[in-house]
Order: structure tokens, then C-alpha cells, then sequence
């Protein structure tokens, strides 16, 4: 599992008028949170530097506790299944201080040619990040292949 331990804060114009952190603002931290893993992962600016992108094909969230104006976050991330072109990772959004859970994330990434703009297979390093990367358990909501 990856770890970052701050990230970021939920900043005021974040915030809905429940007075906790709207849900798109939860997909912008979740990108906050790919981009720090990213690099271990052999993706991130390095990747495009090859002509090569990622680019989030499909995403599930589940909240569990809100957060506020001003409260630090981290989280962990984890891949859970990838093949020859696709990725599904699956992140944890924490309270930096505290350590609870704010919310979850899947999501799946496709490795695509930015010339192109098509799907392409990842590189061979890629897929031994890949498959040197901590596993996470079984995917809740997101699959690699749909039916069965």
C-alpha cells in the first residue's frame, strides 16, 4: 500500500452549504492522491515525457465521514487488478491528524498514446511497477472486465 501523509486541506471554497467538503471536491482530492502516487508507479510527468497519458475511464466513491473547512488529508492508495492497458487502483482518503476514514475511491485508468489519442498498451517497466505494487483486496464496486 502507498502512503501519503498530507496532501492537502479542504479549502473554504470547498465547502458546500452543509459546511462539510462538497463531493466534487472528494474527486479532486482523490487526483491529488493519484498524482502522488503516480511517480512510485512509473506514470506522472516522466510517462508523458514518452508521449504516454493516463486517463481515469470510470470512478466509484463511497463517503464515510465528512470533512471540514481546514482539516488536513492523506490517504492511501493500493492497485487492485490491471492488464495490458488498463489499471484500477483503489484509494483511501484519511484525516491527516486523526487517521479516520473520509471516504474511498476506484478507479480505473487506461494507458492511452497522447499523440494519438487512443488506448495503447503500458510500457514493460510500467507493468513491472505494476506488478512489484502492494495488491489490495478484491474490488468492491469497479472490474477490469464486466458480466461474471
Amino acid at each position: 500500500m502507498f502512503s501519503s501523509a498530507e496532501i492537502g486541506r479542504v479549502k473554504p471554497e470547498w465547502v458546500d452549504h452543509y459546511g462539510h467538503m462538497n463531493l466534487a471536491y472528494y474527486v479532486v482530492a482523490f487526483d491529488l492522491l493519484t498524482d502522488a502516487v503516480w511517480p512510485q508507479l512509473h506514470l506522472g510527468p516522466a510517462f508523458r515525457a514518452r508521449g504516454l497519458g493516463t486517463f481515469a475511464a470510470e470512478n466509484w466513491v463511497a463517503y464515510r465521514r465528512e470533512m471540514t473547512e481546514g482539516m488536513a488529508f492523506g490517504g492511501t492508495s493500493e492497485i487492485l487488478d490491471f492488464d495490458a492497458k488498463r489499471l484500477l487502483l483503489r484509494h483511501r482518503l484519511l484525516h491527516a491528524g486523526e487517521g479516520w476514514e473520509s471516504a474511498e475511491c476506484e478507479l480505473l485508468f487506461l494507458c492511452v498514446d497522447l499523440e494519438r489519442r487512443k488506448v495503447g498498451a503500458w510500457p514493460e517497466d510500467v507493468l513491472a511497477a505494476f506488478a512489484a505494487a502492494p495488491r489490495g483486496a478484491a474490488p468492491r464496486r469497479l472490474r477490469l472486465k464486466r458480466g461474471g
